[in-house]
């Protein structure tokens, strides 16, 4: 019996299967370089639009609320203005105004004085007059004090004298300890400057003579 020698057919070599898993790879570190992209950017964006949030808030707080000054008031001893009310009140549409931390700079052409309020002197309301109800040997140099005329809800008190829609106060200062007082024909400037929003402008010029104790300085 003869045997048959069948020829061995030899296995192929064939690149097309490497070439495929590359192409895989590639596609796969693509898709994790894209996903990774896109949540950088995701929150790159959700990063600034809350930033722009926030400062569009604030400047429309800062562009819509402030300090008015309404009125301002002198008292006269000795030819000389003693103390200073000035009448304020927040600005139409204002947020609530926190006014412990409001800083009042005044200048009488010579001197300039920055004020900052004092708790000691506070008064719920003018019991005693505009310029009776304070105990100005607490007014200094450095600190004015609040009375108030109009708060309906009552946010305004001496720990927190806060004022909100339509409320009025008087800020009370003692010119004296300022400015030794105040003459006659004296340019004074000033502006108060809340914690946020437009500050309170003050500008007047005393009479050339004082003919009775109260005087009105401004508007």
């Amino acid at each position: 019996m003869k045997h048959v020698k069948i020829p061995m057919k030899k296995l192929r070599g064939g690149t097309n299967a490497d070439i495929g898993i590359g192409a895989l790879i590639i596609f796969i570190a693509m898709i994790l370089v894209a996903g990774i992209s896109a949540s950088v950017m995701i929150q790159t964006m959700n990063s600034l639009q809350q930033q722009a949030v926030k400062t569009s808030q604030q400047t429309i707080r800062d562009i819509s609320s402030g300090i008015t000054v309404t009125h301002v008031s002198g008292y006269v001893r000795n030819s000389k203005i003693t103390q200073l009310a000035i009448f304020i009140s927040p600005t139409a549409a204002s947020e609530a105004i926190d006014l412990s931390n409001a800083i009042l700079s005044l200048s009488d052409s010579t001197n300039k004085v920055v004020l900052n309020y004092t708790s000691q002197c506070f008064s719920a309301s003018a019991s005693n007059g505009l310029f009776g109800t304070l105990n100005t040997s607490g007014l200094t140099t450095s600190r004015y004090g609040i009375i108030v005329i109009r708060d309906a809800d009552g946010s305004c008190n001496a720990s927190k004298p806060v004022v909100n829609d339509e409320d009025m106060v008087v800020l009370l200062l003692n010119t004296t300890t300022c400015f030794s007082g105040i003459g006659p024909n004296v340019q004074v400037t000033g502006e108060i400057y809340p914690e946020f929003g437009i500050s309170g402008r003050i500008g007047f010029t005393t009479p050339s003579s004082f003919v009775s104790t109260i005087v009105d300085l401004q508007p």
